[in-house]
């Protein structure tokens, strides 16, 4: 069976430098990317994310470079089969090769606080399965 070619990270951040921090998130049809996933929390509880509201560590969230902000995605842990929907809230991550930051309670129901980081595929959510989302 064939698999399906995905876009590294570099790929679809130079195939979306020109969209706007804020921009609509259905002006972003589709994103469909594996990569390293990390997670942040704990120091950063109460710091301003870069909308400008109090991060929560306990807040279904994550980071990204170029995804739109408050847009939804599935993040999958690829080694587990484990899956959440997050809310893109803040621009990051900054360490190398990393695709996503999580909070920790992302990683947590990922399973993956204690190793740090893991392989996932992020993938768009239409604003429809987005609507039922928790803020916790």
């Amino acid at each position: 069976m064939k698999e399906r070619a995905v876009k590294s990270a570099a790929q679809v951040e130079r195939s979306h430098a020109d969209l706007a921090p804020n921009t609509d998130a259905a002006a972003l049809v589709s994103y469909n990317v594996n990569g390293t996933a990390s997670w942040y929390g704990g120091a950063l509880d109460g710091l301003r994310d870069a909308r400008g509201e109090r991060f929560d560590s306990h807040a279904m969230t994550a980071a990204h470079r170029t995804l739109p902000l408050n847009s939804f995605v599935t993040v999958t842990n690829l080694e587990n089969g484990r899956h959440v929907l997050v809310r893109i809230t803040d621009r990051g991550p900054y360490a190398h090769r990393r695709l996503i930051d999580l909070s920790r309670a992302a990683a947590d129901a990922l399973g993956y606080v204690g190793n740090g980081t893991t392989r996932v595929n992020v993938r768009t959510v239409s604003s429809l399965f987005a609507d039922n989302y928790p803020e916790r």
